[in-house]
């Protein structure tokens, strides 16, 4: 698989709780990516968060949340990542999914050669 250079960063800002056909919602999203054959998908779980409601949603162990922020990152080419907008649309119900252009400098290449 080889990204351009020039590719799209697409964020998705979802809660851990949130859910796609009695799955997590995040981890439905990475396996469909998977399935659609994107570059690469990972999932950032936060400490700390709000979003549209303000309601903080923290991992502290005094205020322990059980719905901490979920951030799924995915760099592909702006047509892969076009294509995956009206399926991404169809499972989240409620979130922030956000666009930007980036530069990859690398991908799937080892800099380094194994050590011997």
């Amino acid at each position: 698989m080889q990204v351009p250079k020039d590719a799209i960063l697409l964020r998705i800002f979802i809660g851990e709780q949130d859910k796609y056909q009695h799955r997590p919602l995040y981890e439905a999203i990475v396996f469909k990516a998977r399935e659609l054959h994107m570059a690469g998908a990972t999932v950032l779980r936060g400490p700390l968060g709000f979003g549209r409601s303000s309601r903080i949603h923290t991992a502290k162990i005094l205020r322990l949340s059980e719905d901490l922020p979920m951030v799924i990152e995915i760099v592909d080419s702006p047509e892969r990542i076009d294509r995956f907008l009206p399926v991404l649309d169809g499972m989240i119900g409620s979130g922030l999914v956000t666009l930007e252009k980036v530069q990859v400098l690398q991908y799937g290449t080892d800099r380094h050669p194994p050590l011997a």
